[in-house]
């Protein structure tokens, strides 16, 4: 694209989500990169055919390139990007895995395992000795942190620096944070995910996912991956998902705000069994986090007294927060994640996963607070 590159990477996080990604500055040049609905090229240039590029997608690529510090490929969905990552792997790949990671990532692992392409050790990924303990003989880390929806964080620096010293190939799903809050790869990671349908786009409109690595041989075989395997993201959704990306800092700012609030009054309330939310000190993650993430992230899970049903009686029970799947939106969403067949075993029944918005925290609190006490009236 047309930015500065130097400038851009001078700026800071929140400046760069509003500037990256621009046309170049030229007398009536357009502020924003239009939709180029296009599936051929004329001969003589370098993208060639609709397939293999897009000057929408490339806006967008190059704004996460500057979020996430490495080149980048979108795709149509965060776990297309995933799967993108996961065929890199030879046969007979030895993975270490959360046992309590994303339900889409652990049908992955889990098919990988029933046709014998892969072997997967799981294990607690906050938990650093054994975390380490499975590094032998492995050749792959996924890692999810914080995880999905037990909100674990792992010692990202340390077991990253392990991990590739021992020549382990290591992804991390950098949905939660994004890189306003970690950079995985200026950890060392080889890979780092977004599904830029959540916090990213930002607006619950768009499918998308991307793919950000400092290293040109990872990033020219997912090229091809995508080229070849046809995952493409499309041009309209790739300008929608960058329209949304520029109010990214204000909106995770705001959303975090309102995360930690709620954390702190649901700790107290008298149907909730457990927070789970790094932001609190009383969190046993707390302290690892603020080692190394700028900030807490706007998901945060609780363990409703009274088991499932009455987790699912508070989630159809709100009439501001939506009974739905999904996060990263403006606004406030929640359900119980073992309605889903899928979720990991280990998640408790009772979690109900809360991803927060940018609403008035008065009129959230509210809400939540009327949900929760129908499961004792």
């Amino acid at each position: 694209m047309g930015n500065d590159f130097e400038f851009i990477k001078s700026l800071s996080e929140e400046s760069i989500v509003v500037a990256a990604g621009r046309p170049e500055r030229t007398p009536d040049a357009a502020l924003n990169t239009p939709i180029e609905l296009t599936s051929t090229y004329q001969a003589g240039g370098t993208i060639g055919y609709g397939r293999f590029g897009n000057q929408s997608w490339a806006a967008l690529e190059s704004a996460i390139e500057f979020l996430e510090a490495g080149q980048t490929l979108l795709f149509p969905s965060g776990m297309s990007a995933i799967n993108a990552i996961f065929k890199l792997l030879p046969l007979d790949s030895v993975i270490i895995a959360s046992k309590n990671g994303y339900t889409g990532t652990m049908n992955i692992l889990r098919e990988l395992e029933s046709s014998s392409r892969a072997r997967v050790r799981y294990i607690d990924v906050s938990n650093t000795d054994e975390f380490l303990a499975a590094i032998p003989g492995a050749s792959f880390a996924w890692i999810e942190s914080p995880t999905n929806p037990a909100l674990e964080v792992a010692d990202l620096p340390t077991v990253i620096a392990v991990a590739k010293k021992a020549g382990l190939l290591v992804g991390v799903d950098n949905t939660f944070a994004t890189g306003l809050i970690q950079k995985p790869l200026n950890f060392g990671a080889d890979f780092s995910m977004n599904s830029v349908t959540k916090f990213i786009s930002g607006h619950s409109d768009v499918l998308m996912g991307s793919v950000s690595t400092k290293d040109e041989a990872l990033y020219l075989k997912l090229q091809d991956v995508r080229k070849f395997g046809g995952a493409i993201p499309g041009p309209f959704e790739s300008w929608l998902a960058l329209r949304g990306m520029r109010t990214l800092s204000l909106r995770l700012a705001k959303a975090q705000e309102n995360a930690m609030e709620l954390a702190k009054r649901l700790s107290d309330h008298p149907n909730v069994d457990r927070v789970r939310y790094p932001g609190l000190t009383s969190d046993p993650h707390h302290k690892r986090a603020a080692s190394f993430m700028k900030g807490f992230g706007a998901i945060l899970s609780i363990d409703v007294k009274g088991g499932v049903k009455a987790a699912d009686l508070a989630c159809q029970s709100s009439k501001l927060v939506t009974f739905a799947t999904s996060l990263g939106g403006v606004e406030t969403l929640w359900e119980r994640r073992h309605r889903w067949s899928s979720e990991s075993a280990t998640i408790p029944t009772n979690l109900v996963r809360i991803a927060v918005g940018i609403e008035d925290i008065e009129d959230l609190w509210a809400d939540i607070d009327q949900a929760l006490r129908t499961t004792s009236e």
